[in-house]
């Protein structure tokens, strides 16, 4: 279906498209005059500790006092004390009645508070502050006398930034009223399609016998070219995504959807829309053989679903809200690369372009990350698009050793690494596909030598671990001959680094070598990060806080996905994520044991190879919270799916006898007849 389709559907069903779409415009009008706009304002105090520290603590001590300590401590009862119900009460009876926050500054590791109160009388807030200021060192001195704290020891409150000006947060106003447009306008789009596709199926049942319809008749006459009217397929729509993914820097997204409104996610919620309207209106039919990953998917979004109901039962703050809703945003753009890429593909050509168009992207974004690291720096920076504002602070240029790691358009060398380990087996493959020898060796191995070894350079353990997973899983399955040469091309291109990068191979070596002897600084913090997320996982083990819900903004980083999982989404959702790696495998698999030929065979490999490293480099970092490398993995699940449909129906096709010629039938006939025996007239 194309553009000129979907727009002559939109024009015949107007009844819907224009009354709906008015009352969503409406609806947001109404939204917009009648929601205030909220202001925020905010101050920081820092404790300063007693004049005394330079002399002995007292012998008895004081946990609450901490005298000469980091006052962390006392910071955090000083928080807990303030988000109390009694706090509030006081609170109110001094007339702060809006909302009001307290906590650590971000990315603070002294005892810094930022203290903001939101609300809509801009000249009200910042009293409210200014209240909220001067109560927390009431507090502070209050909590201190009540434990008998000398006063020597007293730890006191000193502002750092004065409560300031009220600002206006126009962004949850704007979200409310794009989401009622969006929702009316989406309606509308999908009861026209419907409606098509009823007529269509009306239309089929009362056609008279002998009908041919037009895209049947023997000469059909010739569609005008234009964008417009041009054919539009999965591997297309697809093809758009990738590009805005790779190009497009991944913190620079829409303001009023937050982090899961960059270009690339948009535009592939769109392209589930064009399935939808295309499936609709019966124009197409989803793939045999490729229901697996979409099944996969469905038991996901039960996971999620029931982790939104679970959030919702509970007192979660607004920040968590939102990070649901973004979740659930989010998911829909995974199932949208799965449906696209396993039931919207219906050609085995166009699947094999996008795996080449994928190879070829991702070498060129490997590409620009031999440019950070030898030019020390990130060329993401630099890219500003007019209507996109960044979701998160700006990210320097992260060092380790002597090293700048780079990241390329992704954000993190992490994100970097492990996009790369799960698309270099597919380039493997592609240099080894007998159909596409006619390229000429370097347009088949540079990429493979592009993307493996933009690997190392990451200088992290993640991207060292997919890639040895990748060899580990199919180097074996080849023959003897082109197995030695692969491990002799390994030991080789490590020797090169070593020349080429002095120090680098070393730097990598020491980072295995002290998380074997529990002496590197990363692995210890991870650590206690697990044991810090025990009481969330006890507190809600089955459904989990909400999927979104634990941000670095409000908890901590978990640096691993497995654990994420289980405090968004609790055991449940854990057992749908293995479930999604599990299918990864079996696809792969599959597709080895019912390949026919050898190129089929390794394509199959190279998929498991690819699932197989996305399961082990999960546990490394929260790989899905990064939209490249969860949008590489779900596109390459559908993929695998859709493969697998054509493998399978090419093994029934194959076991199903030919059909014989009409000479061949007619011999046959002749046969039977010839020996009949001769019937005598009986008298």
């Amino acid at each position: 279906m194309s553009l000129a389709d979907i727009l002559a559907i939109m024009r015949r069903r107007w009844y819907f498209m224009v009354p709906l779409t008015l009352l969503s415009l409406l609806a947001g009008g109404y939204l917009y005059r009648t929601i205030p706009v909220s202001y925020e304002s905010q101050s920081s105090v820092t404790l300063l500790d007693s004049t005394a520290i330079a002399e002995l603590a007292p012998t008895f001590g004081n946990p609450l006092s901490n005298a000469g300590g980091s006052l962390v401590v006392t910071a955090d009862v000083l928080i807990r004390t303030l988000q109390s119900s009694d706090s509030a009460k006081e609170l109110h009876s001094r007339g702060v009645t809006d909302q009001y926050t307290v906590g650590f500054a971000p990315q603070a590791d002294s005892p810094l508070l930022t203290l903001s109160v939101t609300g809509t009388d801009r000249a009200k807030v910042l009293r409210e502050t200014t209240a909220l200021t001067n109560f927390t060192g009431e507090q502070l001195k209050a909590l201190q006398t009540a434990s008998k704290v000398p006063k020597v020891y007293t730890v006191q409150t000193a502002p750092v930034v004065l409560p300031q000006t009220p600002v206006s947060q126009s962004k949850g106003r704007y979200q409310g009223i794009a989401s009622v447009v969006i929702v009316g306008m989406v309606s509308a789009f999908l009861l026209s399609i419907l409606a098509e596709g009823i007529a269509v199926v009306r239309r089929r049942g009362r056609a008279v016998a002998g009908y041919v319809p037009r895209r049947h008749r023997a000469h059909p006459p010739e569609r005008p070219k234009g964008l417009l009217v041009r054919r539009l397929d999965a591997t297309t729509i697809l093809t758009g995504y990738l590009v805005l993914a790779f190009f497009v820097p991944s913190n620079l997204t829409l303001p009023a959807l937050g982090g899961v409104g960059t270009p690339a996610n948009v535009f592939a919620l769109l392209g589930l829309l064009w399935y939808l309207a295309t499936w609709l209106g019966g124009r197409i039919l989803p793939a045999k053989g490729t229901r697996l990953p979409r099944a996969a998917m469905c038991v996901l979004a039960g996971a999620v679903l029931l982790s939104y109901l679970a959030d919702a039962t509970r007192e979660s703050a607004h920040e968590e809200v939102l990070g649901a809703d973004r979740g659930l945003i989010g998911l829909g753009v995974w199932v949208a690369l799965v449906v696209l890429a396993s039931a919207g593909i219906q050609e085995r050509g166009r699947l094999e372009t996008l795996m080449r168009r994928l190879v070829v992207l991702g070498t060129v974004v490997a590409l620009i990350g031999y440019y950070d690291f030898f030019a020390a720096t990130n060329i993401a920076d630099s890219i500003h698009i007019p209507g996109l504002h960044s979701s998160t602070a700006g990210i320097n240029a992260m060092d380790r050793g002597s090293f700048t790691r780079p990241r390329s358009t992704t954000a993190h060398p992490l994100e970097f690494g492990g996009m790369l380990a799960i698309l270099v087996p597919f380039a493997v493959h592609q240099a080894f596909d007998p159909v596409r020898r006619h390229a000429g060796a370097l347009r088949r191995w540079a990429p493979v030598a592009i993307m493996a070894g933009a690997l190392p350079l990451t200088v992290s353990r993640t991207s060292i671990i997919g890639a040895f997973i990748a060899i580990l899983v199919m180097v074996p399955r080849w023959k003897p001959q082109r197995r030695w040469a692969a491990i002799g091309i390994v030991l080789g291109s490590v020797a090169g680094f070593k020349v080429i990068i002095p120090g680098l191979i070393g730097t990598i070596t020491n980072l295995f070598a002290s998380f074997l002897s529990n002496s590197d600084s990363s692995t210890q913090a991870r650590t206690v990060k697990y044991s810090a997320i025990v009481p969330y996982l006890s507190e809600r083990p089955w459904f989990g806080r909400g999927f979104g819900t634990f941000t670095p903004d409000l908890y901590f980083f978990t640096d691993n996905q497995y654990m994420l999982t289980l405090a968004e989404t609790g055991a449940v959702g854990l057992v749908a994520l293995l479930v999604l790696f599990v299918t990864g495998i079996h696809q792969g698999g599959a597709i080895r044991r019912l390949a026919r030929t050898e190129s089929d065979r390794e394509l199959g490999q190279a998929f498991l190879a690819s699932a197989l490293v996305a399961l082990v480099i999960s546990a490394t970092f929260d790989a899905l919270s990064f939209p490249m490398y969860a949008g590489m993995f779900f596109l390459t699940l559908g993929a695998g799916g859709s493969y697998l449909g054509f493998i399978r129906r090419e093994a029934a096709g194959a076991a199903l006898p030919e059909p014989r010629k009409a000479s061949e039938v007619s011999e046959a006939s002749e046969v039977p007849e010839a020996k009949l025996p001769q019937l005598a007239e009986s008298r």
